[in-house]
C-alpha cells in the first residue's frame, strides 16, 4: 500500500482503529551503523527492546516509546560488544536503557516524522525519525498489525560517547561521530 493514501487517508482506512499498539517482536529489529577505520561501515543490532504506539484519532494524536536494553548489543564480535558495554561507549552499568519518547508526528505527502526525546547515557536530546508506514493488516490469526520503517541520525559526542583512537599510520580516527539507527517495527493491537 502507498505511504501517501494511507497516510492522507488513516482515519478513514478501513482496519485504521485507536488504541494501543503492542511491539511484534518476531519482526522487528533496531539497527545501528557507524564508520569504522574511515574505509567502511561497522554494523550492529539491539536484540532485546520494546515499542508502544497509541494511535489517535489522527496521525499526529498519536503518540511512540520505545526501550532499548542495551546489554543486548550484538555486532558479531565478542570483545567488541564487551567494550561497547563499558563508560568508553554505552556505561551500561549506570545506563542501562536508552529510550525514545514521541513528541509529535507529522505527514508531508509520502513522508511521515516523528519527533521525539532520545535518552542515552542519561542524556537527553531531540531527534527525528523519518520513516515509510507499511500499512494495516489483519494476518491469518486474526490480529491487526502495523508496520514501519523508520531512520535517523545522530552524533555519538551529542550522548558523551566520545571514545575514540588514532589510526598508526593513518593519521585518521578509528570511529566516526555519526550514527545510523535504523528500525523496522511490526506492531500488533491489543485487545
Amino acid at each position: 500500500m502507498h505511504l501517501h493514501r494511507v497516510m492522507t487517508d488513516i482515519a478513514t482506512h478501513p482496519q485504521y482503529v485507536v488504541g494501543t499498539w503492542a511491539l511484534d517482536p518476531a519482526h522487528s529489529e533496531v539497527s545501528f551503523t557507524v564508520r569504522h577505520l574511515a574505509i567502511s561501515k561497522v554494523r550492529g543490532t539491539f536484540e532485546k527492546f520494546d515499542v508502544t504506539a497509541v494511535t489517535g484519532a489522527t496521525p499526529e494524536e498519536s503518540t511512540v516509546e520505545a526501550t532499548i536494553d542495551m546489554l543486548s548489543v550484538n555486532t558479531n564480535q565478542a570483545d567488541r560488544d564487551k567494550h561497547l558495554r563499558t563508560n568508553d561507549f554505552f556505561n551500561m552499568d549506570e545506563f542501562p536503557t536508552m529510550t525514545f519518547k514521541s513528541t509529535g508526528i507529522t505527514v508531508d505527502g509520502e513522508d511521515f516524522t516523528v519527533a521525539g526525546d532520545l535518552t542515552l547515557r542519561g542524556i537527553t536530546k531531540p531527534v527525528k525519525l523519518k520513516g515509510e508506514f507499511g500499512g494495516f493488516i489483519t494476518d491469518g490469526y486474526g490480529q491487526q498489525k502495523a508496520g514501519a520503517t523508520l531512520s535517523t541520525k545522530i552524533n555519538r559526542k551529542d550522548f558523551e560517547v566520545n571514545w575514540n583512537s588514532v589510526i598508526d599510520g593513518a593519521g585518521g580516527l578509528m570511529l566516526g561521530d555519526d550514527v545510523t539507527i535504523n528500525l523496522e517495527i511490526a506492531l500488533v493491537l491489543q485487545k
